[in-house]
């Protein structure tokens, strides 16, 4: 399975946020900004710790973009919470426990091994995938490539 493309439709999903509310990408995408979805195999491991801060510390700049990030891994969302917690992390994450990684077989994105490979995703406001990028499982993609991508987005003409 590979993942999703540029310009593909974006699968909708419900998955649970640290608090257990159920949290739709078509609820998201309501609010006519850019959803970034960032996968990421496991809370507490060093490199998703490390990727997810980072995106907490570039929060400020995806949102002056115009986007709003969002984190999902197969973790349960008591793990998620005190992930959040133990890093400051203030973005929604969400749960793909159940059924375990659901949500990352529709965006092609769910290893054999059961964790998530490491892969963001921009969904426009109409649902289309305007960015993908599968990182190495053990490197953390940084943030600039998800800023280069908004800034993109913004100069392109409207369709």
């Amino acid at each position: 399975m590979a993942a999703l493309e540029v310009g593909a439709k974006a699968p909708d999903f419900e998955l649970k946020d640290t608090a257990g509310n159920a949290v739709r990408l078509s609820d998201l995408l309501r609010e006519g900004k850019p959803v970034i979805l960032a996968f990421y195999p496991a809370a507490f491991s060093p490199v998703c710790g490390d990727e997810m801060s980072l995106y907490q510390e570039t929060r400020d700049e995806f949102e002056r973009l115009g986007a709003k990030v969002v984190g999902i891994s197969v973790d349960n969302t008591w793990s998620l919470a005190a992930f959040a917690k133990a890093q400051g992390i203030t973005f929604p994450l969400l749960s793909d426990f159940h059924p375990k990684g659901e949500g990352a077989r529709k965006y092609g994105v769910m290893r054999d091994d059961g964790i998530t490979e490491r892969a963001l995703f921009i969904i426009d406001p109409d649902g289309i995938v305007r960015y993908s990028y599968v990182s190495p499982i053990l490197e953390n993609p940084g943030g600039d490539r998800l800023l280069d991508a908004l800034e993109e987005m913004r100069k392109a003409p409207a369709a």
